[in-house]
């Protein structure tokens, strides 16, 4: 292989060689118009819902950006190579095919198959999830075999493992509100930690609770009340 072709590979890998014993995963879809916050676009219009969500991004990047972890970003459509998700910091993969629970299934066993120790996985629609929120579940997961982040609408917005468990992935009615109570139901003999339940932000109903991102994006709720 020439020089060139050498650096150029290189140049590509994340800056951290030696592999953590903890992995932190984030699900994002690609922002593209029309693709994202569907149900929120029904009120605001997909131009809002698409600066939304891109706000949203920005936010979960940089509160994952701190967390002392390898971070792994998984792209719904296709990979970004130049992306406000620094390959400084992430490695990038692209979602398998399936339902939400069979990517997320393929993610955690891939990860244990490579030797980590505890796994995390985060979604993007969370305003209000702080470095603090994904700092204590790997504390955690030191303690339980099991960490979850509740969502306010009945799933999750968080999840970690020590050891890859299928069938949490499995006939599940992904994105209603039975998620979390069908999960626990299934983790009856394990030891679990439940963290701060957060505002997962999928609706209009779910926007009108951030007022600081309404704030922040200008955004007057009574023009679509």
């Amino acid at each position: 292989m020439a020089v060139q072709q050498v650096l150029a590979a290189v140049a590509k890998e994340p800056l951290y060689k030696t592999m953590q014993t903890s992995l932190l995963m984030v699900f994002v879809r690609n922002p593209q118009l029309g693709t994202v916050k569907t149900r929120l676009a029904v009120t605001v219009g997909d131009k809002i819902a698409l600066d939304i969500y891109m706000e949203l991004l920005r936010h979960t990047a940089e509160m994952t950006h701190k967390v002392s972890a390898d971070k792994k970003v998984f792209y719904s459509e296709k990979i970004e190579q130049h992306d406000i998700w620094s390959e400084m910091n992430f490695s990038k993969a692209l979602q398998s095919k399936g339902t939400l629970g069979q990517r997320m299934e393929n993610a955690f066993r891939t990860a244990f198959e490579k030797g980590y120790k505890k796994v995390l996985i985060v979604g993007s629609d969370l305003y209000s999830l702080k470095t603090s929120h994904i700092e204590k579940a790997l504390h955690q997961l030191d303690k339980k075999e099991v960490v979850i982040g509740p969502s306010q609408d009945g799933g999750y917005y968080l999840l970690g493992l020590k050891k890859n468990f299928p069938a949490l992935f499995c006939n599940k009615s992904w994105g209603t509100s039975t998620v979390l109570k069908e999960t626990l139901n299934e983790l009856k003999t394990k030891s679990i930690t439940l963290m701060e339940p957060l505002n997962d932000i999928d609706d209009f109903e779910d926007l009108k609770k951030e007022t600081k991102l309404l704030k922040k994006l200008n955004i007057d709720v009574k023009t679509y009340q």
